[in-house]
């Protein structure tokens, strides 16, 4: 289960049911009578992945095994709904602003179930590109074709791991190097090992015309400390036996996914390369929006910090 250098993945396999449990995390937050969003197509993605463990997102009420486990699990769940529906509403806001300003062009970097291309208002003459996995996104054009919905933007797809050189298939996409961009990197910078994280930003500042912006999802260096990725090695380990008993398989650990070890700081790598930086912490947008998080349970969301950056 562990990452290899060359390793890929369909939907329900490896990351991609990262992608899946996202999704159920919007779909979830969609249905709660205070929604920071709305995503009408999140559970659509769930219900055509089949049968799996991100079928739990479908139901109003988890199995009593896992409260068994983990008796703070329900509490879990909740601020972890309250997390991912911040964290879209923070990238939509981001998009909007960005277009309201004149951006015309985005790229959703590890697009994965992300239906923003969809669901947010675009300018005239905006396009939106999706770089992420070919098989990741077959799967989301085909399960919102076969539904009938239709991008609310210009919509290129462009299938390549992040690992390879995806500015060239960017730019073969149409992607206009010397035209302000919005850059989105939102669930993405622990699937990366430190030396990819610098190698994306570089790729980005690459590629960036002046008036680019870029929003990150970044984690702080507690988030991958040895004692943090023991926790969620543990914690994960309980989740998995659970889902086995009641007939999952084939459940990715999701510590095995990450990549652990120490990294540049995103603030940091921005602002030494020009770009104008503006943060905010998870627990400050949260409350921004108006989230509490349990003050009684270890880690109850990631410790990450959401980044602006302008150049």
């Amino acid at each position: 289960m562990a990452r290899t250098d060359d390793d890929t993945w369909d939907i329900n396999e490896s990351v991609g049911v990262t992608a899946l449990a996202v999704a159920g995390g919007r779909a979830a937050e969609t249905r709660s009578p205070d929604a920071l969003v709305d995503d009408p197509f999140a559970h659509l993605f769930l219900e055509a992945a089949g049968d799996g463990v991100w079928q739990i997102y479908l139901s109003d009420e988890p199995p009593a095994e896992l409260a068994e486990v983990d008796p703070d699990f329900g509490k879990r769940t909740e601020a972890m709904k309250s997390y991912i529906g911040s964290r879209t509403k923070y990238f939509d806001e981001f998009f909007v602003d960005a277009a309201a300003a004149g951006i015309r062009q985005s790229v959703i970097l590890a697009a994965g179930l992300d239906a923003r291309a969809w669901r947010l208002a675009w300018p005239q003459g905006s396009v939106v590109y999706e770089i992420d996995q070919p098989k990741v996104l077959a799967f989301k054009l085909e399960t919102l074709a076969s539904h009938g919905a239709e991008p609310l933007a210009r919509l290129v797809d462009v299938g390549i791991d992040l690992r390879e050189n995806w500015p060239k298939a960017l730019v073969d996409a149409g992607f206009d190097p010397t035209a302000p961009t919005s850059w989105s990197a939102e669930g993405l910078l622990p699937y990366l090992t430190p030396e990819a994280q610098d190698l994306l930003f570089d790729r980005i500042h690459s590629l960036s015309a002046p008036g680019s912006r870029v929003a990150v999802e970044a984690f702080t260096g507690d988030f991958f400390s040895d004692e943090s990725v023991a926790q969620r090695k543990e914690q994960m380990a309980k989740y998995r036996e659970v889902a086995l008993k009641l007939g999952a398989e084939d459940i990715p650990d999701i510590g095995e996914l990450l990549y652990e070890g120490k990294r540049t700081e995103v603030t940091d790598w921005l602002g030494a390369h020009g770009w104008n930086v503006t943060s905010i912490s998870s627990d400050d947008l949260l409350a921004g929006y108006g989230r509490t998080l349990p003050t009684d349970v270890d880690a109850p969301v990631p410790d990450s910090v959401f980044v602006e950056g302008r150049l």
